[in-house]
């Protein structure tokens, strides 16, 4: 993969894709983790001689069209303020640093148009893929642009990649692997990588209930379909799995519902599992501050709703605390460091979800593939 130290930029244009991809309340940015995470690589071309920034990226899912629901305009208020300096905003904006409107509204993009392709790349003399959270999808700004101009990844997605590789390849023992979230179908990869190269893989979340179901418990009306207990009976039984012990169980998917301990594993009629309990989050705890490397990909429980966020905080302070290094990746756990307010105690807060998981599946990421 072609860096920043292999391509020159000094009196070039760079047409650089971002991953702005932020969540809005209304117009306002509710979190600007990732615009911050494309700073370093800005800063360096701006340093390095560039002429001039012409920046991509996506905002949400619109469909292929204009929509006012996700435009970019608050982004480029948001990055002007953290560079210090004017960005122009508009596909017919011109200045030192350029802000396209979201390249999302353009229906080629998502079918890596090549007449698409041809436009940005017409708008600059070298291409910088800086979007690890879009790396893993072959688009018109992602993997058709880079094989028309000369490229190179930028520095985030320089640090996703080797962090993901490198704590793969050889982390530091024991090797402790947290996986949360909804489905096991979903992460079927993720998880079988994981028990090949961990020395130990923690279960939580809505994912624990196939595993339990498999092992004939009753899981009531937590969220636990038939095509993922097959999942997870496949993998067992495995040593290196570790399922909760004990549960905090609600009546509905709600935070003023009624709420029970369960000193066990079998859930009444009735009642839905929404968090580990106590003595996972000790357990798993444990597990965590004697580890060599951690990575986590997933909540431990429903931790948007207060009455179940214990098991997935008791896990990012386990995290935070721990001597191992430790990469947080997928967009809820990221969302609970910063939640918590620890995400400046993790070693490396990775900015992409599917990318995350496609990267640790063995999978390889065309946005990646396209720079080499």
């Amino acid at each position: 993969m072609k860096t920043l130290d292999d391509l020159a930029v000094e009196g070039k244009r760079v047409l650089v894709r971002v991953d702005f991809n932020v969540p809005l309340q209304g117009s306002a940015i509710a979190d600007d983790t990732r615009i911050r995470g494309a700073l370093p690589t800005l800063r360096e071309l701006r340093e390095k001689g560039a002429a001039q920034l012409v920046l991509v990226s996506h905002l949400g899912r619109p469909k292929g069209e204009p929509d006012p629901t996700y435009t970019l305009a608050p982004v480029a208020q948001r990055l002007a303020e953290l560079l210090g300096t004017e960005v122009a905003f508009g596909d017919d904006a011109d200045g030192e640093i350029v802000l396209l409107e979201n390249i999302r509204f353009e229906p080629g993009e998502t079918k890596n148009d090549p007449e698409l392709a041809r436009r940005l790349a017409a708008r600059a003399d070298v291409y910088v893929n800086d979007a690890f959270g879009a790396a893993h999808r072959a688009h018109a700004s992602t993997e058709g642009v880079a094989r028309l101009l000369p490229h190179a990844a930028g520095r985030l997605l320089q640090r996703e990649v080797e962090t993901m590789e490198g704590i793969l390849a050889d982390p530091a023992r024991p090797f402790v692997a947290v996986v949360g979230g909804a489905k096991v179908t979903d992460k079927i990869g993720v998880l079988k990588r994981f028990l090949e190269v961990a020395d130990q893989v923690l279960i939580g979340g809505a994912m624990a209930f196939p595993f339990l179901k498999a092992q004939g418990h009753e899981v009531g009306g937590s969220l636990c379909a038939d095509d993922d207990v097959e999942a997870a009976r496949a993998l067992l039984p495995d040593d290196k799995l570790l399922l909760p012990v004990d549960l905090v169980l609600g009546r509905a998917f709600d935070a003023d519902t009624e709420t029970q301990a369960l000193d066990g594993l079998d859930v009444p009629d009735g009642w839905m599992g929404l968090d580990v309990g106590p003595r996972t989050a000790a357990l798993y705890g444990e597990q965590i501050a004697a580890a060599g490397t951690v990575c986590w990909n997933g909540p431990m429980g429903a931790f948007e709703l207060a009455p179940f966020a214990a098991g997935t905080k008791a896990v990012a302070e386990a995290v935070a605390r721990t001597d191992a290094t430790t990469v947080v990746g997928g967009g809820d756990s990221v969302a609970a460091v910063v939640q918590f307010g620890l995400s400046d105690q993790v070693d490396h807060v990775s900015t992409g979800g599917g990318a995350s998981l496609e990267l640790i599946e063995g999978k390889s990421l065309p946005g990646v593939e396209a720079l080499s």
